[in-house]
């Protein structure tokens, strides 16, 4: 079986497809949900392609540029983007994503893991009871 090194990952020649299943599910599910990036592409990209945790999280905002990108698109065309509240979104994430990302870069794997597991409770949480 043909491998390939793709950062610090040995991708074999089934994982192009588990990866692009992934996509195919995070992209349905961005468009469906407004979800995508953590909530599928982490814990697939840890579970199927055998990246680490961090590698998983990088990936996915890396990902979900386009993703978002023609999501917002599609939902602007119909009028359901309310562009003063997403642009203060905007500007809250333009400040709180480098910081994520440096405490991301920071804390061991195994507490990443449990971390995001955690806000995944949460978040199901949320939406089963609001």
């Amino acid at each position: 079986m043909a491998a390939r090194r793709v950062g610090a990952n040995l991708v074999t020649a089934s994982r192009p497809l588990a990866i692009a299943a992934t996509g195919l599910l995070a992209g349905f599910l961005s468009g469906l949900f407004g979800v995508g990036g953590g909530v599928v592409m982490i814990p697939l990209l840890v579970a199927l392609v055998g990246f680490s945790q961090h590698r998983a999280h990088a990936t996915s905002l890396g990902a979900i540029v386009p993703i978002a990108a023609v999501g917002a698109v599609t939902f602007a065309s119909q009028g359901h983007i309310d562009p003063y509240i997403g642009g203060l979104i905007a500007v809250g994430s333009l400040v709180g994503a480098p910081l994520g990302a440096r405490l991301m870069k920071r804390m061991p794997e195994a507490a990443l893991r449990i971390v995001f597991g955690c806000l995944m409770i949460v978040v199901g949480g949320l939406q089963l009871w609001t």
